[in-house]
């Protein structure tokens, strides 16, 4: 293995066989100031740490002990999203089409332009650094519900399905007054900056469904 971890900034993992390969392009995105760590083989990848920063995998389809298809299903099952770009120099439609219906990002034939590489991995990268960013505020937001109270979840609920404070107030036996207080202190909570805010935090919560 090749590269130097870090704990910071955007990375870019190789995975081929081919010394030649994984030296040439170490190199090449060098010259472009993209961090890189090379690999051997899929089990020398799966020996590293979950990198905390966007990545990406150039994987070669084809490896030794097994290709890079089965792979690319190990780490889907595994629940792994990093974005992954596959190289080939013996590539052919049905390949690309398996792999790019199983979730990768490109599909490249060797010998291909560097630039074409770079473009791969810059988009990747980017949308590596979007799902992260997703996943920070989606558990950011599971967090403030766990905050809530039974009473204040429920009210938040039934407010989602688009009752007003007098009906809700019907529905669970409180008073009015009482669940304009829950409902407050959802909002505040939940920290929703409106009650569009709220319906949609609801929604991605998979609570609020309409009636």
């Amino acid at each position: 293995m090749s590269g130097t971890p870090s704990d910071s900034g955007p990375i870019v993992f190789v995975v081929d066989d081919e010394e030649s390969v994984r030296v040439a392009l170490s190199s090449l995105f060098r010259s472009m100031d993209v961090r890189v760590e090379t690999f051997s083989s899929a089990l020398e990848f799966l020996q590293r740490p979950d990198p905390e920063a966007p990545c990406c995998l150039v994987l070669d389809v084809r490896l030794q002990g097994s290709s890079g298809l089965d792979f690319q299903r190990q780490l889907l099952e595994s629940d792994n999203r990093m974005p992954i770009i596959f190289m080939s120099g013996h590539g052919d439609i049905a390949m690309s089409v398996k792999a790019m219906k199983a979730g990768a990002l490109d599909f490249l034939v060797k010998p291909f332009r560097d630039q074409d590489l770079l473009d791969a991995v810059s988009a990747a990268l980017r949308t590596d650094a979007k799902r992260r960013e997703t996943d920070k505020a989606d558990a950011g937001m599971q967090a403030c519900y766990q905050s809530l109270t039974p009473r204040e979840r429920e009210v938040m609920a039934y407010a989602a399905k688009g009752l007003m404070n007098k009906q809700i107030a019907n529905e669970i036996c409180l008073s009015e007054v009482t669940v304009k207080i829950h409902r407050g202190n959802a909002m505040r909570k939940m920290q929703a900056k409106s009650f569009a805010d709220l319906v949609r935090m609801a929604e991605a919560l998979g609570i609020g469904v309409k009636r």
